[in-house]
């Protein structure tokens, strides 16, 4: 199941669970008289109702979805008013509710700041409206629901945030993964267009790889793989990025790289990685194709495509090369 599956799933559940337990409300206030806190239960109903439908109607964009906290907003500032403008002490335990939607529902910092805030009212009401021991007992009741709903919220942060680091993380060497590669090149080529910036990138691939797989067991060659990810790491800037495609290949986008940009970077790569001393293989050369976007490059596929061909030019050469292939600016 995806994170937007999932997050769509548990707002789903978590807005339903509110409606029936509002509706659950509304109904023991009608037959009991008390209309101020039964039409309240209804406004906070049909503000359930509102995020079941806003999560279904945003299923596929779940992950940006901003109505979430506009509506969790009207919904605890109406909580808010009906604890300080209600006669009946019992009110501020509907608070409960919102404390668990606000950090089920949205983002860590949001939920904490707004939880935080309707806490803080219905602490100066309890105070203000009800004996010490009754505000202690249940300010410590919308604590403990606090701190559980907190633990909840930032320990499924941390899942997913390593979730997706797996998914974009080549586990072998620490560098991005070839499916990581398109979305930000992509994005990288968007942002060229728009601003006309430029926009660059390498292809490397190790030298003479076969070999020295036959050579050395699979552990002794994953050993020299995280060594040359680590001094890639050291060559590029900041800003730039680095993806392993398998095979001792690997890619290079380069933000704000122009054509002189990228091949200084790629004799530095080169000659880095040339004159270093390595495990399992002592030496190592490394043949590279390196271009810089051109306004017919539309897809991630044209970029890579012709740093591909640059790659093939370069060993067509010989080992040890980087080589330069422009791309058609003019084209259509």
């Amino acid at each position: 199941m995806t994170e937007t599956r999932l997050r769509t799933l548990t707002h789903s559940l978590a807005y339903s669970l509110t409606l029936l337990f509002m509706i659950a409300l509304a109904a023991q206030n009608l037959r009991y008289g008390f209309y101020d806190l039964f039409y309240l239960a209804v406004a906070l109903g049909l503000g359930a109702a509102a995020g079941v439908a806003y999560t279904w109607v945003m299923r596929r964009r779940q992950l940006m979805a901003p109505g979430h906290t506009l509506l969790l907003a009207v919904m605890n500032l109406l909580a808010v008013l009906a604890v300080f403008g209600s006669s009946q002490p019992d009110v501020s335990h509907w608070t409960l509710a919102l404390v668990l939607l606000n950090l089920l529902i949205l983002p860590l910092r949001t939920a904490l700041a707004m939880t935080l805030a309707l806490i803080a009212c219905v602490a100066i009401w309890l105070f203000m409206a009800t004996d010490p021991t009754q505000a202690i007992v249940t300010l410590g009741g919308l604590l403990l629901l606090f701190g559980t709903g907190v633990f909840y919220s930032w320990h499924y942060s941390n899942m997913a945030q390593s979730a997706e680091d797996l998914a974009i993380t080549d586990t072998q060497t620490g560098a991005h993964n070839a499916r990581f590669l398109d979305e930000t090149l992509q994005k990288e080529i968007s942002r060229a267009r728009a601003t006309g910036n430029p926009l660059s990138v390498i292809r490397l691939h190790m030298d003479h790889l076969d070999e020295v797989n036959d050579l050395h067991s699979q552990d002794r060659m994953a050993l020299l793989m995280r060594e040359v990810t680590q001094t890639l790491f050291g060559v590029i800037r900041a800003g730039d990025t680095l993806y392993a495609l398998g095979d001792g290949d690997f890619f290079l986008v380069l933000p704000f790289t122009p054509e002189e940009g990228v091949r200084v970077m790629a004799e530095r790569v080169r000659r880095t990685l040339g004159e270093a001393e390595w495990p399992v293989v002592g030496r190592l050369t490394v043949s590279l194709g390196c271009t810089a976007w051109a306004a017919s490059d539309t897809t991630s596929d044209h970029l890579r495509d012709r740093a591909g061909e640059a790659l093939q030019q370069a060993q067509q050469r010989g080992t040890d090369r980087a080589w330069f292939l422009a791309g058609h600016p003019n084209a259509a």
